[in-house]
């Protein structure tokens, strides 16, 4: 494993340790692909962070853009997830319009402007989610979408609410709102009280169908896993854990500005165990 390679394998294993213990389940020659495509979603998905204002996100993710799509193909070789992630695409043919759009999805984190609908919501999760376990299966297994498309949806949606379920607190102390404000209005809940950080019954109930539709996903997931080939698992495994996790939120003391922690090494537990029967990530 070069260098570029090895610094993506760093970057896994620090901001996405999940990914990267799933990854380690996946055969070696396979690895430091997975690496790179984790680490490229990795940067992309933290551009609001690193940028904290609309403008230089904007130019961040344009950056990335036009490299994905080879404009600064003379710049990657500087960037070492860029170069690494380069090869990987190239290494595996995957479609550079399908990661150009996970990039466009990101668009929305820059902005303050709320999630509109279920349905908006939807289809972010399957241009960023979906798209990263869509990218992780073809480099498994060789083939571009191996699997039933709605699986790679389904997979991609129980990664965005827990990920929104996990963030809420950061996203409210900056008034930024993934909850659809469609479904936020339908249930009466006030957006000020979610940025006060106000658990109110209306925002609960917000959070609780979102956390339904994210168990239906990973009990579908679980209930196809026979037509998943084994050379798949790994993209799927790190869905593992968020079952038990999406459960803990279910108790009367959970509070959902201070979201439920999960033990490292149950988390471990939990992909290893999915890796021996992938329908256990459904429970």
């Amino acid at each position: 494993m070069d260098a570029n390679f090895r610094h993506c394998a760093a970057l896994v294993h620090d901001a996405d340790h999940d990914a990267y213990l799933a990854a380690l389940f996946a055969p070696e020659r396979k690895r430091a692909a997975l690496f790179a495509l984790y680490a490229f979603n990795i940067e992309v998905s933290r551009v609001r962070d690193l940028a904290r204002e609309p403008m230089p996100g904007e130019i961040r993710l344009q950056w990335w853009r036009e490299t994905i799509l080879g404009v600064r193909g003379d710049q990657a070789p500087a960037n070492p997830v860029a170069a690494a992630f380069g090869e990987t695409m190239a290494q595996y043919d995957l479609r550079s319009e399908i990661a150009a759009a996970l990039i466009e999805a990101h668009r929305f984190d820059i902005y303050d402007e709320p999630m509109p609908t279920l349905n908006e919501l939807q289809r972010y999760a399957a241009e960023t989610a979906g798209a990263v376990i869509t990218f992780a299966a073809q480099i498994l297994t060789g083939q571009a979408r191996p699997i039933a498309a709605d699986l790679y949806d389904e997979a991609g949606w129980a990664v965005v609410i827990a990920d929104i379920l996990g963030k809420l607190p950061h996203h409210a102390a900056r008034r930024q709102l993934y909850l659809p404000i469609e479904t936020v209005g339908r249930h009466g809940a006030d957006p000020e009280d979610i940025f006060a950080m106000r658990a109110t019954s209306e925002l609960r109930a917000v959070l609780a169908e979102l956390r339904l539709g994210a168990r239906r996903s990973l009990a579908r997931i679980a209930d196809m896993s026979g037509g998943i080939s084994e050379d798949a698992w790994p993209a799927f495994l790190p869905l593992a854990p968020l079952r038990l996790w999406l459960s803990v939120m279910e108790r009367a003391d959970y509070d959902p500005f201070h979201p439920p922690e999960m033990a490292r090494w149950r988390r471990q537990w939990h992909i290893w165990r999915a890796a021996k029967s992938l329908r256990r990530i459904g429970g």
